[in-house]
C-alpha cells in the first residue's frame, strides 16, 4: 500500500472524473490509516504481554520469600552470630534460594540478610557492594517487616544499581522468626534497569517465536520501566528514548488502562504504548517502543 499525498484535480476534470479520483484516494487513505494503526495495536499487545509477566514475577517473590526465610533461621541458632561468620551467611542465602522453587526462578538481582538496625550483613552476589550499608536509609518502609509482616516498596540504593549512574530498585522483605523474636530480615529485589533488560529480552523472545518464516523481520523494540517521573531502560538503551517517553507524561494519560501514541525519535518512527503495573506499585508502569524494520 502506497500512502498518497492529497490530490487536487485539474479544473478541466469533470465532476464525474473528480468523484472517481477521490473515491480511489479514499480507499488509499483508509488503507494507510489501517496500516498505521496495526503497529500501534501490536505495541499495546506487547504491553499487555509484559504486564502479565510482571504480575507473575512479583507473585514468585510473594510466594517464595516467606518460605526462604524459614531456611535462614539456622543462622541465628548457632553460637556465632551471623555478623561474625559472613561466608556462612552467603552460603545460607544460596541454599535458601535453591530450596524454594519460586525463588530459584525469581528475577531478583540480589538476596540479602539484614539485621534489625537495617545493616546489610551479606548478599548472595560475588561482589557484594551492599554489605555494611543501611538498607532502611534507601527503603524506609522495609522497617515495617520488623513488626512481623511481608513488605514491598521501591527506592534507590546506589550499591544495588544495575548500571552506572541513575537507577532504582523494587524490593521486598520478610521477617526471620526465631523463638518469637525477629533477629533479621530476608530481603530481595531487582534494579529497574536490570528488570527492564529482562522484560525486553522476554518480549524479543516472544516476537521471534511468533515469526511465520525465517525471512520475516523482527521489529525494533525497547522496553522501559516508568517510575513516577523517571524511566529506566536496559543498560544499552538510548537515553533519548527515555526522555521522549517521559515527555508524554504517559501515566497521567491512561485510557482504558493504557496510553498509546506515535513518536519520531532521532528521525525514526516509533509507536509507544504504556500500561500500569500495579504489582510493582501505584506509580509504576511498563513502556514499549516499537519501530518497523
Amino acid at each position: 500500500m502506497i500512502c498518497l499525498r492529497p490530490f487536487r484535480p485539474h479544473r478541466a476534470f469533470s465532476l464525474k472524473h473528480s468523484a472517481v479520483v477521490w473515491a480511489v484516494l479514499g480507499v488509499a487513505v483508509a488503507g494507510c490509516s489501517r496500516k498505521s494503526e496495526k503497529p500501534l495495536e501490536n505495541t499495546k499487545a506487547h504491553v499487555a504481554f509484559l504486564q502479565k509477566a510482571v504480575s507473575a514475577d512479583v507473585a514468585e517473590v510473594r510466594a517464595g520469600l516467606p518460605e526462604g526465610a524459614k531456611h535462614l533461621t539456622g543462622l541465628f541458632e548457632k553460637d556465632a552470630r551471623p555478623s561474625e561468620d559472613l561466608p556462612a551467611v552467603r552460603d545460607a542465602l544460596e541454599k535458601a534460594r535453591g530450596k524454594v522453587q519460586d525463588l530459584r526462578v525469581a528475577k531478583s538481582t540480589f538476596f540479602a540478610l539484614v539485621d534489625p538496625k537495617g545493616q546489610v550483613l551479606r548478599n548472595d552476589q560475588e561482589q557484594d557492594l551492599m554489605a555494611g550499608k543501611n538498607i532502611f536509609a534507601s527503603f524506609p518502609k522495609l522497617k515495617q517487616a520488623l513488626a512481623g509482616k511481608y513488605v514491598e516498596t521501591s527506592g534507590a540504593m546506589p550499591e544495588a544499581a544495575g548500571v552506572k549512574g541513575a537507577d532504582g530498585q523494587w524490593v521486598a522483605a520478610h521477617p526471620i522468626s526465631v523463638g518469637g523474636k525477629i533477629p533479621g530480615l530476608y530481603v530481595t529485589g531487582w534494579s529497574w534497569s536490570s528488570y527492564a533488560y529482562r522484560l525486553e529480552n522476554s518480549l524479543r523472545s516472544e516476537l521471534r517465536g511468533a515469526l511465520s518464516s525465517e525471512h520475516d523481520k523482527l521489529p525494533l523494540v525497547y522496553v522501559y520501566v516508568v517510575v513516577a517521573d523517571a524511566a529506566y531502560g536496559a543498560p544499552v538503551s538510548p537515553q533519548v528514548n527515555a526522555t521522549a517517553i517521559l515527555e508524554q507524561k504517559p501515566l497521567t494519560k491512561l485510557k482504558d488502562g493504557v496510553f498509546a501514541t506515535t513518536l519520531e525519535i532521532t528521525d525514526r518512527q516509533f509507536t509507544l504504548a504504556v500500561g500500569k503495573t500495579d504489582a510493582l506499585g501505584p506509580d509504576v508502569g511498563v513502556a514499549v517502543l516499537r519501530s518497523e524494520t
